[in-house]
């Protein structure tokens, strides 16, 4: 009876790899960062800070009130080259980022009143490149990026628009898991500057 239960175990096991491996080959090898249910995958970036993040209908969720910080959010996995894939959305007035290696910010900003580029402003590899051009969505509806790291090198689409290129970055952009730019770094969602959401996101490691 072990003998069955054990090659019952075994044979579950590589049904449950074989479609998983069959869902990543349907992504164009892409696999979840984010499952959707929990925080797997993922932990505070300070033990000791206020737990901001919960999970919705398969949505990611930082909620900051009024006067409160939150805490950022970091991949439990460390990565070189990739692309990854996510969308998010923020409501007026909110300011956020996405970490590449945990040390160069994709910025996350409701500018949509702006109607410019800028080095702080959406889509901006932070204080370093600003957009080749506008395409930011409006507080409330979702955004979606793509972002590949090769190297020191940043290319981003927004929302179908390539606004990065090969954009190199040697350097960190500030409030950075460390300096150490020449390593691999974990993925980090910012949360201690307001309220944000991020769903469907993936990542594919590139040699």
């Amino acid at each position: 009876m072990k003998n069955k239960l054990t090659l019952l175990a075994a044979v579950g096991f590589l049904a449950a790899s074989t479609i998983a491996s069959a869902a990543e080959k349907d992504r164009g090898g892409f696999r979840p960062l984010f499952n959707g249910k929990d925080l797997t995958g993922w932990k505070l970036r300070r033990a000791d800070g206020h737990q901001s993040w919960s999970v919705k209908d398969g949505v990611l969720i930082n909620t900051v009130n009024a006067g409160e910080h939150g805490t950022d959010l970091v991949t439990t996995e460390k990565f070189w080259n990739f692309t990854v894939r996510f969308e998010y959305k923020i409501p007026i007035g909110a300011n956020s980022g996405f970490y590449l290696r945990g040390r160069h910010e994709i910025q996350i900003l409701d500018d949509y009143g702006s109607g410019k580029p800028s080095l702080g402003g959406n889509g901006a590899i932070y204080q370093h490149a600003a957009v080749s051009k506008f395409a930011s969505k409006p507080a409330g509806e979702w955004n979606t990026v793509e972002a590949s790291m090769i190297g020191n090198k940043i290319t981003v689409v927004l929302n179908g628009v390539k606004v990065h290129d090969n954009v190199e970055c040697n350097r960190p952009t500030g409030s950075e898991i460390d300096k150490q730019v020449n390593e691999p770094g974990p993925l980090f969602l910012q949360g201690d500057h307001g309220s944000v959401s991020f769903r469907n996101m993936f990542i594919k490691e590139l040699k």
